[in-house]
């Protein structure tokens, strides 16, 4: 009378194909914009930390030369981002910040030891 199953149906392999599918359509996109939001990020931490490094350069010297930090490289480097960096005796230019830390998109003067950001 009834027959034992040992394997799926066609129907059944096809239904889980497009749940697959539809699953990963979903994902890709949230994916994809966790990375860009990760990329900003670590740009906008690499600035800070420039800005920071020619901050205590200044504190030191009394005056700022070339990026020389690893920070500096990394910032200007940004795969994402198209940052850069003018630097004077007493002040940096940075332009170039993602959006979300666009509030270092300034001029910062080193007038003293401290610096905030």
């Amino acid at each position: 009378m009834y027959q034992k199953r040992t394997a799926f149906t066609m129907i059944e392999l096809i239904f889980v194909i497009v749940i697959i599918g539809i699953l990963s359509a979903i994902a890709i996109p949230k994916f994809s914009a966790t990375r860009d939001d990760a990329l900003d990020a670590r740009d906008c931490k690499n600035i800070a930390t420039c800005i920071t490094d020619l901050a205590s350069e200044y504190t030191a010297k009394q005056t700022t030369t070339k990026l020389n930090s690893n920070a500096c490289v990394r910032a200007e480097s940004s795969t994402k981002n198209t940052i850069h960096f003018t630097v004077s005796s007493d002040h940096v230019i940075v332009s170039g910040a993602p959006l979300r830390c666009s509030y270092l998109n300034a001029m910062v003067t080193f007038g003293g030891s401290k610096i905030s950001l």
